[in-house]
């Protein structure tokens, strides 16, 4: 939820030099596409029955919801929030296929056959995005854009360049590097040490994206019942009986797509994803003269290190967004908004006078093998641990699951693994999340060494 400010509050936030005269502690997203209550009010209980249940209104389960309510099946969507308050419309709108492991690394550990068979359907669900908003016509500024990604250390260079040369080599996908000298081509910082552009990949307004699912998945039949908090999944394989604040629901097949807001109520789940914050900050609007010189190309871009930065040009409105500063112990985007002007100030100092006209956070989700899950287990489906890529594998996991549950298509994924690892002690509640980000900055540092 927002964490309000007092009059007070704002008034010397802004008056600091940061924070424009209208900065609300809100996704930008928001401003296009607010977050709704649907379905009946919160003090009605619920039906008592469904043929699918599905457990979180954001991507995944508003994709599946709404290929099965096509198929014929009767599905009720169950969020603890308004819908779109989560992750859905909170997110940066980058769309690739991307993850922390890279085709060379998962190579050495799984093979070479099972490296390129995850990008191979890492590819598949960037070119499901498009087709999906094509083949609905959402109207969500959907764009192939192309992403920088800037090295950090000329060691973090020449790492990125010999991975995309191995993408290229098994996969076929293309890159250009950018040599140092080169980067004011596409980026106004001299912060970097080269980098490479992916041309393919894209860009997409989350909240427009995730409304439009909404209407379609309305359209479609399907009912969606927002403040429905899940406390439980009881039965075999048969008949489950979802327990939630509103009372049971009795449903033949449950789909947990809750990711980053997965609660300790669904035990097995929390205990295999861990929910850390991501924090974004937007810009007033700039001169389009400022766009173009410090974003030449209007692309995505992000850096090397696995904290990663991030920045792109809003789609409909001429403002920049940065994020960075991810899994920092703070509960809201205005705590950290001053710091991550500065931080976006230091890649861009172009950027110095600009003001600050929104900040929020958000839960996102990684995994401890750093990989995306999707599987079946007592009877439940899920889909979990989208590791930065929640928008395209959101749209890919959601189709996959209506597939198995109406038996249809080919619903192999190579994501479906037995092994979904947690570790000992661990509950949901990620408190070492801090040591772990001190020690990928430490093994950045390292890196970096390397000259």
């Amino acid at each position: 939820m927002l964490h309000a400010m007092s009059a007070k509050q704002l008034e010397h936030r802004v008056s600091s030099g940061v924070f424009a005269d209208d900065f609300r502690e809100e996704p930008y997203w928001w401003t296009a596409a607010s977050p709704v209550a649907t379905g009946p009010s919160s003090e009605t209980r619920l039906p008592g029955k469904a043929e699918v249940a599905i457990v979180g209104g954001g991507i995944t389960g508003l994709v599946a919801g709404l290929y099965l309510a096509r198929a014929g099946a009767d599905v009720l969507i169950l969020d603890a929030q308004n819908i779109g308050e989560g992750a859905a419309r909170r997110n940066a709108g980058f769309v690739g296929r991307t993850l922390k492991r890279s085709v060379e690394w998962i190579s050495k550990k799984e093979g070479r056959d099972h490296a390129v068979r995850v990008y191979r359907e890492l590819d598949s669900a960037l070119k499901g995005v498009k087709a999906l908003v094509d083949a609905e016509g959402i109207d969500c500024y959907h764009m192939i854009c192309g992403r920088l990604v800037s090295a950090n250390s000329p060691a973090h260079f020449r790492s990125t360049v010999a991975d995309l040369q191995s993408m290229k080599r098994n996969l076929g996908f293309d890159f250009s590097v950018i040599e140092k000298h080169e980067m004011h081509k596409e980026l106004a910082s001299d912060r970097y040490h080269g980098g490479a552009v992916i041309p393919d990949l894209g860009s997409i307004h989350p909240g427009l994206y995730h409304a439009g699912l909404v209407k379609k998945a309305l359209e479609a039949g399907v009912r969606i019942h927002s403040h429905t908090v899940v406390r439980g999944i009881e039965g075999g394989d048969g008949l489950k009986h979802v327990r939630t604040n509103r009372g049971v629901l009795e449903a033949r097949h449950v789909v947990i797509a809750t990711n980053g807001y997965t609660t300790k109520d669904l035990t097995w789940h929390a205990r295999r994803v861990i929910p850390f914050r991501g924090f974004v900050i937007a810009t007033e609007v700039l001169p389009e003269a400022t766009i173009d010189k410090v974003l030449p190309n209007r692309r995505t871009y992000l850096d090397t290190k696995m904290n990663i930065d991030f920045i792109r040009p809003a789609p409909d409105s001429n403002r920049i967004l940065f994020g960075g500063m991810t899994g920092t112990n703070c509960e809201t985007g205005t705590g950290l908004a001053a710091a991550l002007h500065a931080r976006m100030v230091t890649i861009l100092p172009d950027l110095q006078d600009v003001r600050l006209s929104r900040a929020w956070t958000g839960h996102c989700a990684g995994t401890f093998d750093f990989m995306p899950h999707i599987g079946l287990r007592d009877g439940v489906h899920f889909a979990l641990g989208y590791n930065f890529a929640g928008i395209p594998l959101g749209t890919h996991f959601g189709k996959l699951i209506a597939a198995r549950i109406l038996q249809r298509g080919n619903t192999g994924t190579v994501f479906d693994v037995e092994n979904f690892p947690s570790v000992p002690l661990y509950r949901g509640s990620p408190w070492f999340l801090p040591l772990a980000m001190r020690y990928f900055d430490w093994q950045d540092r390292r890196i970096a060494t390397h000259q």
